[in-house]
């Protein structure tokens, strides 16, 4: 594995940086999550000519044929940025879409991801709140025109700006849970569906999706009827270390103003980072990141190799969300009062790493997960 970044990744990385420095400052982040929309079309338009939407999606469908862990440096600047888009979820979707879908819907629907003409999120989760094939209940119907798809989701990122989702559904009740779903390509804006928003820590946009006897044609099923999930469990792999990516800008941002603030406030007449205890607090953060980030980037090296990834996917997971959970926990108490205000950007991450946490695997599922791999 190669830990040094390359040229490319170097400018991509600073590039994301200054851009979302000008475009997405912290006023706007509040302006994000107190708006229901939490859209802004402009900014969307511009990261698409960036080339920021096509990164993963290849040259032959309009994008640019870069990795995961381009990915990962580029999503590691939006979680610095505390960014409220659609990208994290419309790029979950490419993925998919790349291991399951034809190649007419690959050509249709990966080139208007590339361009931003289209967003899409990924509805999997239902009131079960489980990753496992055996929470998916959603079921989708055979019809002579398609299949009927009747069910509920839960915690889906974007419903409200998304132009199309997929849904994956079971198709066959008495199958074992793996072996009987099926992912489909589902207009947001077919009849049937009502989407509510729910509220978070973070107001990330998380929605629920109601679906009441949507039609969907034939041709809108991704990949083959009741094998769906093999292709749903390598996603939810690359969508956990990609959401690690975000912790890590977050982690990041948190221990750079920490180490800041702690040389600037004074108490007793020296700055705070005199004390000993803060050093402690700061050397710790700073070296508990460094380990994980070592973890995201080794499970995202494996997955843009095509290796095995698992496991390493899930310790990767499992270490971030509690590092990043810790990090900002140590840095509202580094600020003292201050940090525990909405109106400080501190407040920022620390909801955003509670909110992180039980996405894609909570940190006691990743080692169960884990523990799996391992034979048990």
């Amino acid at each position: 594995m190669e830990l040094a970044f390359t040229e490319e990744q170097e400018i991509l990385r600073k590039m994301a940086h200054d851009f979302l420095a000008k475009e997405f400052p912290k006023t706007l982040v509040r302006e994000m999550e107190e708006d229901p929309i939490g859209f802004r079309p402009d900014i969307w338009k511009k990261m698409a000519e960036l080339g920021w939407m096509g990164l993963i999606v290849p040259e032959e469908y309009g994008g640019s044929s870069c990795g995961l862990v381009d990915l990962i440096v580029l999503l590691e600047e939006m979680g610095r940025a505390c960014l409220v888009s659609p990208f994290f979820s419309t790029a979950i979707c490419s993925f998919l879409l790349l291991d399951a879908g034809s190649e007419d819907q690959k050509k249709e629907w990966l080139s208007k991801i590339a361009s931003g003409e289209k967003v899409f999120t990924l509805a999997l989760t239902e009131p079960s709140a489980s990753y496992d094939a055996s929470g998916v209940s959603t079921k989708a119907t055979e019809d002579k025109d398609g299949y009927i798809i009747n069910g509920t989701k839960l915690f889906v990122h974007d419903a409200q700006v998304a132009d199309y989702f997929l849904c994956v559904a079971r198709t066959n009740l008495w199958s074992p849970p793996e072996e009987g779903i099926t992912i489909f390509l589902v207009d947001a804006k077919s009849q049937g569906i009502k989407i509510t928003s729910l509220p978070t820590i973070a107001d990330d946009k998380q929605n629920e999706i109601l679906f009441e006897g949507v039609m969907v044609p034939k041709g809108n099923m991704v990949g083959e009827l009741n094998a769906g999930w093999p292709a749903v469990k390598k996603t939810l792999d690359r969508a956990a270390v990609a959401k690690c990516a975000e912790m890590i800008g977050g982690a990041d941002w948190t221990v750079e103003n920490c180490v800041a603030y702690a040389k600037e406030r004074t108490q007793f007449y020296k700055p705070i980072g005199s004390f000993g205890i803060i050093q402690h607090y700061l050397a710790e953060m700073w070296a508990e990141i460094g380990h994980a980030k070592r973890l995201i980037y080794y499970a995202g090296w494996l997955i843009e190799q095509g290796l095995p990834c698992a496991k390493e996917a899930a310790m990767a997971k499992a270490r971030m969300s509690e590092v990043y959970r810790h990090c900002t926990r140590m840095g509202v108490q580094i600020f003292g009062g201050i940090g525990t205000t909405r109106e400080h950007d501190m407040g920022l991450y620390y909801r955003r790493a509670r909110q992180a946490l039980p996405l894609f695997g909570s940190p006691d599922f990743c080692r169960e997960r884990v523990a799996c791999e391992m034979g048990f």
